[in-house]
C-alpha cells in the first residue's frame, strides 16, 4: 500500500511517499480503508523527536483518522466491511483497574495511534476492533477525521481535569489551532464565558463565529494586560494551555485566588520555571491532560449528531503534500484541523 514515511527524525523534508506491506490482522483487528486522517501538532513532535519515543523505521504518522471498514479478524463478529467509522487513536490493555474503571488512557500500557504505532498517513491501517466508533451520517470523512483525539483532549481537559462549570470564565490559547478551536466550542457547550486568544484578527473572527466571548490578538498586545481589562482585575478561573514556554508565566499570572490551568502540549517549549510560594499561597491547580477515555468519546459523537459540537476543517490535501500540511501548522497558517486524503 502506499503511505507518507519517515525514516529518520528531522524537518518536514524527511517525509516522503513509499510501498510499505498492508498491515496483518489479528484475530481481534479491523482493517479500515483511510478517507481521511487529520493533523496534529503531535505528529510534527513525533517527526521531529521525543525524548525517550524509539520507533521502529519507517513510521507513519496520523492520529485522527475516518474511514470504511475492509477486513475484520476472525473473531470480530459485530462489525461488516463497508462500515464507515471514525478510530478512537488510544491503545491500552483493556485488563488493568484503569482501563476497567474507564480512565484507559491513564492505563501503564497507554499508547497513540501515530505516535507509538503505525498511523493513518496511509491508505490502511490496522486497529483492534473496540478503537472503532460510528461516523457521523452527516459529516464528510475529511470532517470526521477532525474529532477523535482534538475533541477527546480538550473534553478531557475542561470537563474531566479542569471541571469547569457553568458561568465561569476561561482563557483559551490559540483558538485557531485544532485542540483550540474545539475547546472554544466544548467550553461554551458548559455555559463558561470564553476568552479566545489567536495571532490574527481573521482567526479572532473565525473563533468569534464559534462562540468565544472575548477576544485578543496577542500579536498586537499583551494577553495579561487584555485579560485584567476584560475581567475587571478578576482574571479567569480557568487558563486552558497547550503552547508552552512562551506563554506559561503570565497564563499563570492570569489565575486569581483557586484558579485552575490545565495543558495538553507545549508546542514552544517544555521547560517552564514557577514561583512556588505562587502555586500554594494562591491554592492554584496546575493540571497535566493527555487524550481521554474510549467512553467519552462516544458522548462527543452523540453531541456532534445533534449538532451542538461540530468539526473545525481548514482544508484538505491530498497525501502526497504531507510536507506541505506540516509546514501549515507550524507556520500557524490553518485555522481548526488540516486533512490528508489518501
Amino acid at each position: 500500500m502506499k503511505a507518507v514515511v519517515f525514516r529518520t527524525h528531522g524537518d518536514a523534508s524527511v517525509l516522503e511517499v513509499a510501498d510499505v506491506p498492508e498491515p496483518k490482522l489479528g484475530a481481534k483487528d479491523v482493517l479500515v480503508a483511510v478517507k481521511a486522517v487529520a493533523l496534529n501538532h503531535l505528529d510534527i513532535w513525533v517527526r521531529k523527536g521525543l525524548p525517550g519515543l524509539k520507533l521502529e523505521m519507517p513510521h507513519i504518522l496520523g492520529s485522527d483518522i475516518a474511514g470504511v471498514v475492509e477486513k475484520v479478524g476472525a473473531e470480530v463478529s459485530d462489525v461488516e466491511p463497508g462500515t464507515e467509522v471514525v478510530i478512537n487513536p488510544g491503545l491500552s490493555c483493556g485488563a488493568c483497574d484503569k482501563c476497567l474503571l474507564g480512565e484507559d488512557n491513564l492505563c501503564r500500557q497507554y499508547q497513540i495511534i501515530g505516535e507509538h504505532t503505525a498511523g493513518g498517513y496511509a491508505q490502511y491501517i490496522r486497529v483492534p476492533r473496540q478503537n472503532l466508533l460510528p461516523k457521523p451520517k452527516a459529516l464528510t470523512f475529511a470532517e470526521a477525521a477532525c474529532l477523535p483525539l482534538t475533541f477527546l483532549t480538550s473534553w478531557t481537559m475542561l470537563v474531566r481535569r479542569a471541571q469547569l462549570k457553568p458561568g465561569e470564565t476561561v482563557l483559551v490559547h490559540a483558538a485557531g489551532s485544532g485542540v483550540g478551536s474545539a475547546a472554544v466550542q466544548i467550553a461554551k457547550l458548559i455555559g463558561a464565558k470564553v476568552i479566545a486568544t489567536a495571532s490574527t484578527d481573521e482567526k479572532l473572527k473565525k473563533a468569534k463565529e464559534l462562540g468565544a466571548d472575548h477576544l485578543i490578538n496577542y500579536a498586537k498586545t499583551d494577553f495579561l494586560d487584555e485579560v485584567k481589562r476584560i475581567t475587571n482585575r478578576k482574571l479567569v478561573d480557568v487558563v486552558f494551555e497547550h503552547v508552552g514556554a512562551a506563554t506559561w508565566d503570565k497564563s499563570v499570572a492570569c489565575l486569581p485566588y483557586g484558579g485552575r490551568l490545565v495543558t495538553c502540549g507545549a508546542t514552544t517549549g517544555h521547560e517552564v520555571k514557577l514561583n512556588l510560594n505562587v502555586l500554594f499561597y494562591k491554592r492554584i491547580s496546575l493540571l497535566g491532560s493527555t487524550m481521554g477515555s474510549k467512553g467519552d468519546l462516544f458522548r462527543i459523537l452523540e453531541l456532534v449528531n445533534d449538532g451542538k459540537l461540530r468539526p473545525v476543517l481548514d482544508r484538505t490535501l491530498p497525501l502526497d503534500q504531507a510536507a506541505l500540511a506540516h509546514g501549515l501548522l507550524e507556520d500557524r497558517q490553518q485555522f481548526g484541523n488540516v486533512v490528508l486524503i489518501p
